[in-house]
C-alpha cells in the first residue's frame, strides 16, 4: 500500500493524493516522504504535466501532522551519532519542500516552473500545513470543523520542516508568533484572513485546478525568492524589527519562565534565520530543530503529551471483551458547579442529561450554567442561538428522581459527605435500571467505602472530574475493590465521548492526583512557616513550568477546602496523621476569614474587582521572613520530589497500574512541569541513582516525607529507568 498516488487528466493537471491506509487522518512517515519525493520528480519531469495539485483522500481533512515515530527512527538509524541522523533527515524534508516550492523553475530567471497548488478538504496541522506552505497557492474547503495551524510547540518541539522559516517570512515575526509560539489552530476563514492559506473555496479542487491552468511565472515566485524582498514588520537589524524581537524575547521568557526549551530554540531559529538568505535560514531551522529533538525534555513531552495521551484516549487500558458502552442517557446528581459542568460537557457530546437537585430552583440554577456558557460562546461568535437551543434541550433539570429511569450511567456529585452520598446512592438505585452504572465524583473519599451503600458494587465506580469541568482535560477513573470490568469500560467510553483524557487507578485515599497535589501545596505552606518568601516559592514553581505557583493555587482552590481535606484526613488516619506547621497556618488563615480569591483575601491582597495586587504581607506577622532565603534549587527540589515520590509510591502500591497514566495524569490534572513529561519521566531524566541520593539529602534535612521509596532505591541500585522497567515496550518484552 502507498500513502501517495498520482493521476494526470487530459489537460495536464497531475493530482497527487495523500491517503494513508488504516488512518482516519493522514500522517507523514518516512515511506510517505520517499513516495511524495518520487511523485514530485515524476510530475516535474513529465512534459505532459502542466501543473500539480496536492490533496487528500480523507473526507474533511488534509493531514494531522508528522508520525512522531519518524523522528525516533531517524535517531535510531543514525547509530552513534543521532544528532547527525536527525539533522540529515530534517534536511531531506527541506530539500523536498524546496523542490516543490521552486517547481523546476530556472534559478536565475525564476521562470519555467510548474504551478503547484494545495487543495485542503479540511484540517491541516503540523507538516500538514508545512507542505502546503511550500506550494504556490493554498485552497481550503469552507469546512466549519476544520482547523489550520502549527501546534508542534504544544508537544515540546516546533515546526521543523520549513514551517517556522516560511511563516515568519510570509507574515512577519509578530503575526507569526501566535501560530508558532502558542500553537494556535484556527478555522479556514480565520486562516485565510491571517495569511496562513490563500483562499477558502466551496470546491477547493475545482478552484485549485482553475488556478493551476491559468497561473503565470510570477505567480510561482515566493516573496522571499523575489529580488528586493523585505520581511513584513522588519528584520532584526531594522528599527521596527529590532523592537519586535526584543518584545518576542520578553514574551517568550515571560510566558515560559525558561522552562520550555522548544520556545527558546524556535525564537533563536527565527532570529538567526531572519539575518540570512532563505536557504541558509532553512539550515539554521534544521539545526535548532535537531537541538530540541536531542533535548530529553522534548522526548519526554512527545511521549507523554502525544504518544501516551493518544494511547490512553484510544482505550489502551480498556478491559478486553467488553461490548461498546457509550452513554445514551446520563443522570447527574447535584447541580452545583461540578454537577453543572458535567451536565454541560455531556450535552456538548450529544448525550441526554437529567440534572437532579433538591428542588427545582437549584436544578434550574445548574442548567443555567450551560445557558450562560453558550451565551458567552454566542458573544464570541463561537456558538449560535440554534446550537444553544439544541444543547439546552438535552438537559432536563428536575428534583424528581423518577426522571432517572432509563439512564445507563449515573454520576453523583453531591456534598462530600459519606452519609449524604450513601443515602443518595440507595434512593437512586431504587429507581434506575438494574444494569445502570453508578459513579461517584468524589475527590477524596475511598470508592470501596462509598460502594458499601450500593447493592451492586460491581457496577459502582469513581469518575473524578477536575474543576472547571469544561476546561480541564483529565478525568480520573477509580476502581473500587469490587468494581467490575463493565463499569470500567463504561467510564472509559463515556470519557471518550466527552473528549477528555482518562486515567484508571485503583482505590486509595486521595486516589492518584490528589495524593500528589496535596503534598505539593503542603510543602509550599511548610516553607512559608519556615520564613521562605511566597514569591520565591511561586516563581520557583513557574520556572519549572507549572502554570501557577502553589501559593497562588492555594488561593484559587480556597483555603477552607484545604482545611476541610486536612480535618477529614486527620479523622480517617488518627494517630498516623503527619501533622505539621502547615496545618496551623491554614487554620489560622481560615479563622481570619482569608479564604482565598472567593473571599477577596487570602495569601494575596485583591482589589474591588477581584484582581490580585500582591502577596499579603500580614502573613509575616505570624511567620517572619527568614533573613537568609534558601537556594532556588532547594526550593524547586522540595516541590518536585514531594510530588514525584508520591507518584512512585502510587506505582509501588498498585494504585497506578500503567506508568503512562502517572505522567499524563500529572500534566493534565494539575499542570505538573510539562517540560519534564511528568513525575516519572522527570525521575528518568535526572536518573534514579541521583534521585535516590537526593532523597536521602532531603530526608536528612527536612524529614521522612522525602524518604526514598523501596522501589526507587532498588531501581537506583540497578541503574534502571521507570520507562525501561515499566513502559509499554518493557511489558511487551516480558
Amino acid at each position: 500500500m502507498t500513502d501517495f498516488t498520482i493521476t494526470t487528466d487530459s489537460e495536464g493537471v497531475a493530482v497527487i493524493t495523500w491517503d494513508v491506509a488504516d488512518k482516519t487522518m493522514n500522517v507523514m512517515s518516512i515511506d510517505g516522504l520517499t513516495e511524495l519525493d518520487a511523485l514530485i520528480d515524476q510530475a516535474l519531469g513529465d512534459d505532459a504535466v502542466k501543473g500539480i495539485i496536492i490533496t487528500s483522500g480523507k473526507e474533511g481533512s488534509f493531514a494531522g501532522g508528522m508520525d512522531l515515530n519518524l523522528l525516533a527512527k531517524m535517531k535510531a538509524d543514525a547509530g552513534d551519532d543521532p544528532a547527525k541522523g536527525l539533522f540529515e533527515g530534517t534536511m531531506r524534508m527541506h530539500h523536498l519542500l524546496r523542490k516543490i516550492e521552486r517547481a523546476g523553475m530556472d534559478p536565475k530567471t525564476l521562470k519555467g516552473g510548474k504551478p503547484i497548488a494545495a487543495a485542503l478538504p479540511g484540517t491541516a496541522a503540523g507538516i500538514g500545513l508545512e507542505l502546503p506552505l511550500a506550494t504556490h497557492r493554498i485552497f481550503c474547503a469552507d469546512n466549519p470543523k476544520a482547523r489550520i495551524g502549527l501546534p508542534e510547540i504544544l508537544v515540546g518541539i516546533f515546526p521543523g520542516a520549513g514551517g517556522t522559516t516560511r511563516l515568519v517570512r510570509k507574515l512577519g515575526a509578530m503575526t507569526a508568533s501566535s501560530f508558532l509560539l502558542e500553537g494556535k489552530m484556527v478555522a479556514p476563514a480565520a486562516a485565510a484572513k491571517a495569511g496562513l492559506i490563500d483562499e477558502v473555496a466551496d470546491d477547493p479542487m475545482a478552484a485549485a485546478r482553475e488556478w493551476v491552468l491559468n497561473a503565470k511565472d510570477a505567480d510561482l515566485v515566493k516573496p522571499w525568492d523575489a529580488k528586493g524582498y523585505k520581511m513584513p514588520g522588519g528584520a532584526p537589524y531594522h528599527p521596527a524589527g529590532f523592537m519586535t524581537f526584543v518584545g518576542a524575547s520578553a514574551m517568550v521568557n515571560g510566558k515560559t519562565k525558561g522552562a520550555f526549551p522548544a520556545a527558546k530554540a524556535l525564537l533563536s531559529a527565527v532570529y538567526e534565520g531572519a539575518l540570512v538568505p532563505f536557504d541558509t535560514a532553512l539550515k539554521i531551522e534544521a539545526r535548532w530543530f535537531t537541538n530540541v529533538l536531542m533535548n530529553p525534555s522534548s522526548s519526554a513531552m512527545i511521549r507523554s503529551l502525544f504518544l501516551n495521551k493518544e494511547a490512553l484516549e484510544k482505550g489502551a487500558v480498556r478491559p478486553e471483551g467488553i461490548a461498546d458502552q457509550r452513554v445514551k442517557k446520563l443522570g447527574v446528581l447535584g447541580a452545583g458547579m461540578m454537577g453543572a459542568g458535567i451536565a454541560l460537557v455531556s450535552a456538548q457530546a450529544g448525550i441526554e442529561v437529567v440534572l437532579i437537585d433538591r428542588d427545582q430552583a437549584a436544578a434550574d440554577k445548574g442548567k443555567a450554567y450551560s445557558e450562560a456558557f453558550m451565551d458567552k460562546g454566542i458573544a464570541r461568535k463561537k456558538a449560535t442561538a440554534e446550537k444553544k437551543e439544541a444543547l439546552l434541550s438535552l438537559i432536563t433539570a428536575t428534583p424528581d428522581l423518577d426522571a432517572l429511569k432509563g439512564c445507563d450511567l449515573i454520576i453523583e456529585a453531591v456534598f462530600e459527605d459519606p452519609k449524604v452520598k450513601a443515602e443518595m446512592t440507595q434512593k437512586v438505585e431504587a429507581v434506575i435500571p438494574e444494569d445502570c452504572i453508578f459513579a461517584s465524583n468524589t475527590s477524596t473519599l475511598p470508592i470501596t467505602d462509598l460502594a458499601k451503600a450500593s447493592s451492586r458494587q460491581d457496577q459502582f465506580i469513581g469518575i473524578h472530574f477536575f474543576s472547571p469541568v469544561e476546561r480541564m482535560l483529565l478525568v480520573e477513573i477509580i476502581k473500587g475493590a469490587n468494581t467490575g470490568d463493565r463499569a470500567v469500560a463504561k467510564a472509559l467510553d463515556y470519557v471518550r465521548q466527552i473528549r477528555k483524557t482518562p486515567i484508571v487507578v485503583n482505590d486509595a485515599r486521595f486516589f492518584y492526583a490528589n495524593r500528589c497535589i496535596i503534598p505539593y501545596g503542603n510543602e509550599a505552606t511548610r516553607m512559608v512557616t519556615e520564613g521562605v518568601a511566597p514569591v520565591l516559592i511561586d516563581n520557583a514553581a513557574q520556572m519549572l513550568g507549572f502554570p501557577v505557583g502553589p501559593i497562588q493555587l492555594g488561593d484559587e482552590t480556597s483555603i477552607d477546602l484545604a482545611t476541610k481535606i486536612m480535618r477529614a484526613t486527620k479523622a480517617a488516619m488518627g494517630n498516623e496523621y503527619p501533622a505539621s506547621e502547615a496545618d496551623d497556618l491554614i487554620v489560622w488563615m481560615e479563622d481570619l476569614g482569608r479564604l482565598g480569591r472567593k473571599a477577596n483575601a487570602g495569601y494575596f491582597e485583591y482589589d474591588e474587582k477581584g484582581k490580585r495586587i500582591g502577596y499579603w504581607k500580614g502573613i509575616h506577622d505570624k511567620y517572619p521572613l527568614a533573613e537568609e532565603q534558601p537556594d532556588l534549587q532547594e526550593v524547586q527540589d522540595r516541590l518536585m520530589f514531594v510530588q514525584a515520590l508520591e507518584a512512585v509510591r502510587a506505582l509501588e502500591e498498585g494504585v497506578l497500574m500503567d506508568i503512562r497514566e502517572g505522567d499524563v495524569g500529572a500534566i493534565l490534572g494539575w499542570g505538573f512541569a510539562p517540560a519534564t513529561g511528568g513525575p516519572l519521566s522527570w525521575l528518568d531524566m535526572i536518573g534514579t541513582p541521583y534521585a535516590a541520593e537526593r532523597c536521602d539529602q532531603l530526608e536528612a534535612k527536612f524529614g521522612p516525607r522525602f524518604k526514598c521509596p523501596d522501589l526507587l532505591r532498588e531501581m537506583a541500585e540497578k541503574n534502571q529507568s521507570f520507562y525501561g522497567r515499566f513502559g509499554p515496550k518493557a511489558a511487551e518484552a516480558a
